[in-house]
């Protein structure tokens, strides 16, 4: 992956959606499940607008997902920017896991769903997606994205899974390291390209939840 970064500095801010609706909490939804957001979900899509209020954008990029477009919503208006929209993005395919809830996976599967993504990683999942292919969509979206924002900064609203895969990639480091790291519901990250630097990639700001405003 650095083999193929420009050479110009960057910012990239990775959101995750929001709270999905409480039926699919626990749930491996994917992306053959287009879930919406619960209404502290929506909450949340507020909070991360309100915190990146005052942070120049050049762009917005996002997955197709329901829940990732409801999400973004708030910010768009904010900033009246049309999200871009990369298929790339959508969250993985967790094949015959899809609707199942965690603790479901060991009965059926056999397997620690606490350890989906050293499964993942080595193609454990029954039906699932490749993880080559899983690499190379995220890989092209975030080139895609990376080189039309020359010393720019962008928002990128996707997944859970999506943001550990794109981690792993900038970092160079096996998937199934990014366990040791949460990506909350409405959490933001912050990646710096640094190309000058011998660590041309560095994590100024991983999973940080902005506040949800109280009504008054």
């Amino acid at each position: 992956m650095k083999s193929h970064l420009p050479g110009h500095p960057m910012q990239i801010y990775l959101i995750r959606h929001g709270e999905v609706e409480e039926k699919y909490h626990k749930v491996f939804g994917g992306s053959r499940i287009d879930m919406a957001l619960s209404p502290r979900g929506l909450k949340m899509g507020e909070a991360a607008a309100e915190w990146l209020k005052d942070t120049k954008l050049d762009a917005l990029y996002a997955s197709p997902m329901l829940r990732v477009q409801q999400t973004l919503a708030p910010l768009a208006a904010q900033r009246g920017l049309e999200p871009q929209i990369l298929t790339g993005l959508r969250e993985m395919d967790f094949g015959d896991w899809t609707g199942n809830r965690w603790d479901e996976v060991q009965t059926k599967f056999g397997m620690s769903a606490f350890d989906w993504l050293e499964i993942i990683e080595s193609n454990g999942l029954p039906n699932g997606e490749n993880i080559e292919s899983l690499k190379a969509r995220v890989r092209e979206s975030m080139l895609q994205i990376i080189h039309a924002h020359p010393h720019g900064k962008v928002a990128v609203y996707c997944h859970g899974g999506i943001i550990r895969v794109i981690l792993a990639l900038l970092l160079e480091v096996p998937l199934a390291h990014l366990a040791h790291f949460n990506i909350e519901y409405g959490s933001i990250s912050l990646v710096e390209l640094l190309p000058d630097r011998k660590h041309a990639v560095e994590i100024e700001l991983l999973n940080f939840q902005p506040p949800i405003m109280q009504a008054s």
